[in-house]
């Protein structure tokens, strides 16, 4: 298994953002590079080159699946795993999206303490 080192964050809720950072940073020990929006995320993630993309699936302007999409186009983005963050409802609407294009998914709300082995358990289990 790959090590991850380097998440790419999106998400467009503020006080998600900031406990997310926190549970990646301080209790992960993960370098987290974190984006508001999809197209924050297009324009820098490939200068970034995370292990690990970590995205909201429903986002103003870009979604996490249409940001995904816009992100596969670099080369070295093409292979990185992806894991989604979403709601109940919003993972029944999407789930066949998130299967086919994802090695996972958190829900929200998630327990910050516990999102580091998540996350490596969902890259883990995906190889």
């Amino acid at each position: 298994m790959a090590e991850i080192r380097k998440i790419l964050h999106v998400e467009d809720d503020a006080d998600i953002r900031e406990i997310t950072y926190l549970a990646l940073a301080e209790f992960g020990g993960f370098e987290v590079m974190q984006c508001a929006n999809g197209m924050d995320a297009v324009k820098k993630a490939a200068k970034f080159a995370p292990d690990l993309l970590l995205l909201d699936v429903m986002m103003p302007g870009l979604s996490g699946l249409e940001t995904l999409a816009k992100l596969r186009r670099h080369d070295e983005l093409a292979d990185v795993p992806v894991i989604f963050m979403t709601s109940k409802d919003v993972t029944s609407k999407h789930h066949s999206d998130i299967r086919e294009n994802a090695a996972g998914a958190i829900q929200k709300p998630f327990d910050p303490v516990a999102l580091p082995d998540q996350l490596r358990a969902i890259v883990a289990n995906a190889e």
